[in-house]
């Protein structure tokens, strides 16, 4: 008997070119610190890679936050295995790990899955 993998009833599992929006930036080494610095608004960066189980689960809730709260916080992406420089300057060892900027410095961190809730809530302190 001839085993086929994966299943054809399992649908496969997001890549790094779908886990994000137009509204959710892209930093790497070249554009983290002018994006960072510039912004007049919070950011959160999600530190992440596409092999990551939990980053593929918490990215449509990172999704959801930037078209809901608009031009009132940025949500950024650092994929780590592409930008190792900034994954070492901040001290990324597991990931999905989200630092909250504000005027150019972080104000907070979280590492592992959390809730929506708590990410917004962790977002408009910074405001």
């Amino acid at each position: 008997m001839a085993f086929f993998w994966p299943p054809k009833h399992l649908k496969p599992m997001s890549t790094a070119s779908s886990m994000s929006t137009a509204s959710v930036i892209h930093l790497n080494e070249s554009n983290f610190d002018q994006a960072i610095s510039e912004s007049p608004v919070p950011i959160l960066v999600d530190f992440w890679a596409s092999w990551c189980g939990p980053c593929r689960m918490i990215a449509p809730v990172l999704d959801e936050i930037a078209k809901e709260q608009g031009e009132n916080v940025k949500i950024a992406k650092v994929d780590v295995d592409n930008s190792p420089t900034l994954s070492s300057r901040f001290g990324i060892r597991n990931i999905p790990t989200l630092l909250f900027f504000k005027g150019g410095e972080v104000k907070d961190q979280v590492v592992g899955l959390t809730s929506k809730a708590d990410l917004v809530s962790r977002l408009k302190t910074l405001k």
